[in-house]
């Protein structure tokens, strides 16, 4: 007797999407804590209310447009308002475009169609694209640091670097193994690590940013590339606010870079 494999449960359906709302919740505030309770908050409210869910859009756009309910209504805050970095990306993002930076997170890192956002944010397809346009011109140019690239494979560390150099930046080292990124670090301090996780002597790119950021006297912001995501965004301990997925794209990076930026100290960057 032939048995048919029962179709996935929408709560089955929303936990495979969820790793990646994590992502985007974090990336939006800048911070593992918010971005992850703004998830946990969806989750309560599609308990009492899953209308989003159609046949019109998919299950993730759907989950990702029940977000973007809470986080409308919440006034779209950044981290923890006691916070000085906060209080910085706060008074950063008065002068942003409203709703900018959600519609180029939503088109880059989690690679969703310009329909499929103008589902999610509840507006036309060419809303958005002003929008990812708007965000581009304003978050890339308003601020330039320094930054440190951990990457053992060549090629890749290249590509890294003309990217972030491209944006402005200024490149202060590549690091292939734990110790040597350690060792760059100290001889100039970053304004944000963009790192792998495997490195060349298999020691590992999270150990490295620990130890670095064990040496600092305030923490920069660190973007981390992962061929597997998920295993970074569980929610169950503390875990990085930046995940970009191996292979990336250019703008992938690029993005994150301007959102990682964005949460930093303009007082350090601008000097």
């Amino acid at each position: 007797m032939t048995v048919t494999p029962q179709a996935p449960s929408l709560a089955e359906i929303i936990a495979g999407h969820l790793p990646y709302l994590r992502r985007y919740a974090r990336a939006l505030t800048g911070s593992q804590k918010s971005g992850d309770a703004y998830a946990a908050a969806t989750l309560e409210a599609l308990l009492q209310d899953r209308s989003v869910f159609t046949k019109e859009i998919s299950e993730k756009v759907a989950l990702f447009k029940a977000f973007h309910l809470i986080w409308n209504s919440s006034g779209a805050p950044v981290a923890e308002a006691d916070s000085l970095l906060a209080k910085r990306a706060q008074a950063h993002m008065e002068r942003l475009t409203p709703n900018s930076r959600e519609a180029l997170l939503l088109a880059t890192i989690e690679e969703f169609s310009t329909a499929e956002i103008a589902k999610i944010m509840d507006t036309d397809t060419d809303d958005v694209a002003a929008l990812v346009s708007a965000a581009r011109a304003e978050m890339q140019d308003s601020i330039a640091g320094r930054v440190l690239i951990i990457e053992d494979e060549a090629i890749i560390a290249l590509d890294l670097q003309s990217i972030v150099s491209d944006m402005g930046h200024t490149v202060t080292g590549v690091g292939r193994t734990r110790e040597g990124a350690v060792k760059l670090a100290a001889k100039e301090k970053p304004d944000l690590i963009l790192s792998d996780i495997q490195l060349a002597d298999n020691s590992s790119g999270i150990d490295a940013v620990n130890d670095i950021l064990a040496e600092m006297d305030e923490p920069v912001p660190v973007i981390f590339i992962t061929a597997f995501p998920e295993r970074l965004l569980t929610g169950e301990r503390p875990e990085p606010a930046f995940v970009i997925t191996k292979p990336y794209t250019d703008e992938q990076v690029s993005s994150a870079l301007s959102q990682a930026m964005f949460f930093s100290s303009t007082e350090t960057l601008l000097v």
